[in-house]
């Protein structure tokens, strides 16, 4: 059993009122708070160790390449990767796709096909429609049922010699749904296709296994997982990097410069062009040590019991209806409260200094499958409690006595 109050000690932030009221901080999809050994490692970079990388003989250098390549290893190990290089450190989520998609411009022919899910944030769409219209390749959606899970069937039909690449989600940040990303990879593998899965959700919430899944790539945002903004993780298979062009151009992707010819260096420098963000790099490590020292499975197992209270009391509501019912969630809720307009809702339980995320949720294909503007959505963490949820509960009820 997890000690949730020995866990709320060391988010700083969590311990302040808003509106004259305690936080209650349920945007957890959105970005994570940090512990306070993560803000640490991060002061301790820039008092201790700030150089810049792989460059220097000296030894402020010489340090923090050290400790920025222990991070890289860690990742590795979260991943269950097999090789270090196969990690590329980016600036998030919406940068690693974009590195693959920006990629398969040139490897995509006018014949060639990509899918996407119904459920995808629009940073697993835009860079695949931007891939699409570049390289004359068709982009196709598969569809989803009214409670928020993929059609495997259509996907099955979907499929054929054509489709080059498919890009799911693990974890859909706009209704919580669990997509079942091992038999997406595995169909997809039988007709030849890459598959890119977006794990911005399921960092801080399930096991990542890379070998087990067969993922060709796979990635992760560091601010969704408790650690910095601006750094994330591409997982991406030798073979697949190694095709792939590089995503930008500049130092540290080189072997060697003239102006007659340029040759790029090897993976994972390949693509990770000039001077990186050390310091969230190192505290990334920190943040993913962190979560694993409190145990996954633990995580997991307290999340979902978060979950299931949620829904329970939220179902008491009257005119409560919830957006997306899959049967496999993660601690994800999405709702609407009779006629009330999300935005409204949401800005009466900033009031009561509840902090929820209001409107598409950057997933606007999935509010319009719906035939909704937006949604309410309540995503917990492992800091969250019943005691909060209570306090979710209170103020919807409040909210729909004003608004009504």
């Amino acid at each position: 059993m997890l000690d949730v109050s020995k866990i709320r000690q060391q988010f700083p932030i969590l311990h302040q009122e808003v509106n004259g009221y305690p936080l209650v901080y349920l945007d957890n999809g959105a970005t994570t708070h940090k512990p306070k050994v993560v803000i640490d490692a991060i002061q301790q970079y820039y008092e201790k160790q700030n150089s810049n990388i792989h460059r220097g003989v000296h030894y402020l250098s010489q340090l923090a390449t050290d400790e920025y390549e222990a991070s890289r290893e860690t990742v590795r190990k979260h991943f269950n990767a097999d090789h270090l290089h196969e990690i590329i450190f980016t600036k998030g989520n919406t940068e690693a796709i974009n590195l693959v998609a920006n990629g398969f411009r040139t490897l995509l022919t006018s014949t060639d096909e990509v899918l996407v899910s119904a459920i995808e944030h629009h940073s697993n769409i835009v860079p695949w429609q931007m891939a699409c219209e570049s390289s004359g390749a068709s982009l196709k959606v598969i569809p989803m049922n009214d409670k928020g899970e993929l059609d495997m069937k259509a996907y099955e039909s979907l499929l054929s010699n054509n489709t080059k690449v498919v890009a799911v989600n693990h974890i859909s940040n706009a209704l919580g749904t669990i997509n079942p990303v091992k038999e997406i990879i595995q169909l997809a593998h039988q007709v030849g296709a890459a598959v890119l899965v977006d794990g911005a959700q399921s960092g801080p919430h399930s096991h990542i296994d890379v070998k087990d899944l067969d993922a060709d790539f796979y990635c992760i945002s560091g601010h969704k997982i408790y650690g910095p903004t601006g750094i994330g993780a591409l997982y991406g298979k030798e073979e697949w990097l190694n095709k792939l062009p590089p995503y930008q151009g500049g130092g540290e992707m080189i072997a060697t410069v003239s102006f007659k010819e340029t040759t790029y260096a090897t993976l994972p420098h390949k693509f990770e062009a000039g001077t990186p963000n050390i310091a969230g790099g190192i505290a990334l490590k920190t943040a993913i040590d962190w979560l694993n020292d409190i145990g996954l499975d633990n995580v997991m197992a307290y999340e979902n019991e978060l979950l299931e209270y949620a829904t329970q009391e939220l179902a008491k509501i009257e005119g409560m209806r919830f957006i997306g019912e899959a049967s496999n969630k993660a601690a994800v809720i999405s709702f609407l409260v009779g006629d009330i307009h999300p935005y409204d809702m949401g800005m009466i339980l900033d009031k009561l200094g509840i902090a929820v995320r209001t409107g598409h949720h950057c997933a606007q294909p999935v509010m319009d499958e719906f035939c909704i503007p937006g949604t309410i959505r309540a995503s917990f963490a492992v800091y969250n409690t019943k005691e909060e949820v209570d306090r979710l509960v209170e103020g919807v009820k409040k909210a729909q006595q004003m608004l009504s």
